[in-house]
């Protein structure tokens, strides 16, 4: 079997390094048909910019399960109105990611006022304090385990402070979050458990947001929780409170994995090249340049899934109504007719943030502006108390001989576990 004709899905190997992968399959074109599914692969950065853009031949129900069985048997070259009246696969996932048009557009609205420059300028203050205390814990320490010991409470407690949930309550989301696996994880017997543990822990926080929101309908008070519960869409209408919770609950669970992902390739990175890490700790202002690259090329999203509403062309292929596409994230960042020199980190790229590493169109990560301040913050506090940050040896191996684990995920690109250790400044 050719490298070439692996499962995406399945294959662990693939699963856990898909960049071979994704050249052999360039290798065949910018779109390719898997030879071992009914399923379009786009490793063609152009060509994956315009899927996403398209949004009146591509819906989105396909996300975050775009394996998963549809709820009706497409019929003729149009079936858009099949996908609108569509039953979802699975009600506890049929979130912002997977909605189109106006239903998607509305939801969003809701969303958007959580990620003005104010905002945002108001939360980074509970950002720098709490990463400057982790750091400074696990620094003095001289050691720690990066994913689970930093990277992951950070970010769920950062945009736990943006929401306004409730102090007592951050920590049961996190002990549920953690304990189910990462989104397109296949290293199970039963991926379909996978599936089902990830709709359980959306459940249990549905209904923490659902009391959130609820009493601030009822008893309006001065701060976010409030402004989410009153939220309209742009026609005016007062949503239900149902599709409140639902954009509640999307917005704290969606950016968890990726975040903390970023954040562990990013150092992953400054560990093995000395020099950067010493040129960023000079000069901070290259941290923004810095993680846009790393997104780039190591980004923690692999690829976004679409169905096609109608019988349509990807360049020169055709597509039928009803295909299954892969838009392979990953390697479309890693595309030579888009980039030169594609594998070599290079900060200052022109145009960088042509990169699909937040999605591009409608479905542009929501929370993007969010993620980028936050990773930005906090590689700022580690630069500050240190005077080097290197991989344990006794964890990873030296040098040349690493022993790094990736999640088996078709979605997510990240560390199971990153040990690092520290010279304080």
């Amino acid at each position: 079997m050719t490298l070439a004709e692996k499962d995406y899905f399945t294959d662990p190997e693939v699963l856990l390094d898909p960049y071979a992968y994704f050249e052999a399959i360039r290798a065949n074109g910018p779109v390719f048909r898997m030879p071992n599914r009914d399923v379009v692969i786009v490793t063609g950065h152009q060509e994956g910019a315009e899927i996403l853009l398209n949004t009146n031949d591509f819906s989105s129900i396909i996300n975050p399960e775009p394996l998963a069985p549809l709820s009706f048997e497409p019929e003729g070259d149009d079936i858009s109105g099949q996908i609108a009246q569509a039953k979802a696969f699975n009600p506890a996932l049929e979130l912002l990611v997977t909605y189109d048009g106006e239903r998607h557009t509305a939801a969003r609205a809701l969303l958007n006022p959580l990620f003005v420059p104010s905002r945002l300028k108001a939360n980074e203050a509970f950002m720098r304090d709490f990463a400057d205390a982790m750091v400074r814990d696990v620094v003095a320490q001289g050691s720690c385990e990066l994913i689970n010991k930093v990277a992951t409470p950070y970010v769920t407690l950062v945009v736990a402070d943006l929401l306004g949930v409730p102090e007592d309550d951050r920590q049961k989301f996190r002990e549920v979050i953690d304990a189910g696996p990462p989104p397109g994880n296949m290293d199970t017997a039963d991926a379909q458990s996978g599936a089902q543990q990830g709709s359980q822990a959306l459940m249990f926080m549905a209904g923490f947001f659902f009391q959130y929101l609820s009493e601030r309908r009822a008893n309006p008070r001065d701060d976010i929780m409030t402004e989410l519960a009153l939220g309209r869409y742009p026609d005016g209408t007062l949503p239900d409170i149902g599709e409140a919770v639902k954009s509640a609950m999307f917005l704290f669970a969606a950016g968890q994995d990726t975040s903390a992902k970023l954040i562990g390739n990013a150092m992953r990175y400054l560990c093995e090249h000395q020099d950067m890490q010493q040129q960023l700790r000079e000069d901070r202002s290259l941290i923004p340049g810095f993680l846009e690259e790393v997104m780039r090329l190591e980004g923690s999203t692999k690829a976004t899934f679409r169905l096609s509403k109608r019988k349509t062309r990807i360049g020169d292929f055709e597509i039928p109504a009803g295909q299954r596409v892969v838009i392979a994230v990953s390697a479309a960042n890693r595309d030579p007719r888009r980039w030169d020199n594609p594998e070599e980190f290079r900060i200052g790229r022109p145009r960088i943030r042509e990169h699909l590493g937040f999605g591009r169109g409608a479905h542009t990560c929501v929370g993007a502006p969010l993620a980028r301040v936050e990773v930005a913050v906090m590689f700022d506090r580690f630069l500050e108390h240190t005077r080097a940050i290197r991989l344990s040896e006794a964890h990873h191996g030296p040098a040349g001989a690493r022993k790094i684990d990736y999640e088996a995920s078709y979605i997510i690109r990240g560390l199971a576990d990153l040990h690092v250790e520290f010279d304080p400044a």
